[in-house]
């Protein structure tokens, strides 16, 4: 059965398909992984945190992103930005994977026992991704692996 691609991409006037639901649902992570919150006018919390804060600088002995905001603004006031863990997983609360895993479980409703997991590797300056779950309905193991380039 084919789903529709999303991002939605028409060609020849039609909409575009992904092959199999898999493939669907690895299109729309990217999505989520891409688009900064309150980068999408229908709904701003749509969107990966992190994003917002891709010109910050890591602070790599911590662990956590750099708050270099000397006055307040809106992400310095969103609760604990700056305290969250870059590597980690989703069942740790102080974590970017579990900012990751509640905007999947919101957005993304084929998939089910949703965890995430973010490794910053400081030598390569990449973060490596990974969403596990189960699609629905048949219940199959999914796996979703991407890297995100450090910007700094």
């Amino acid at each position: 059965m084919k789903t529709l691609s999303l991002p939605l991409d028409v060609k020849n006037g039609r909409l575009l398909r992904a092959a199999t639901p898999r493939q669907a649902v690895d299109q729309f992570l990217r999505l989520l992984l891409d688009t900064p919150q309150n980068g999408c006018i229908a709904d701003r919390d749509f969107g990966f945190i992190l994003n917002n804060l891709r010109f910050e600088l890591f602070n790599e002995h911590e662990g956590v992103v750099y708050n270099s905001v000397t006055q307040e603004d809106d992400l310095s006031k969103e609760a604990g930005l700056y305290d969250k863990k870059i590597s980690g997983s989703s069942r740790n609360l102080n974590t970017f994977a579990a900012e990751l895993k509640q905007a999947v479980e919101r957005y993304e409703k084929r998939l089910t026992d949703v965890a995430a997991t973010m490794t910053y590797i400081r030598e390569e300056r990449t973060i490596y991704i990974n969403v596990k779950g189960r699609l629905l309905p048949d219940l199959t193991n999914y796996s979703f692996t991407t890297t995100l380039k450090v910007w700094n």
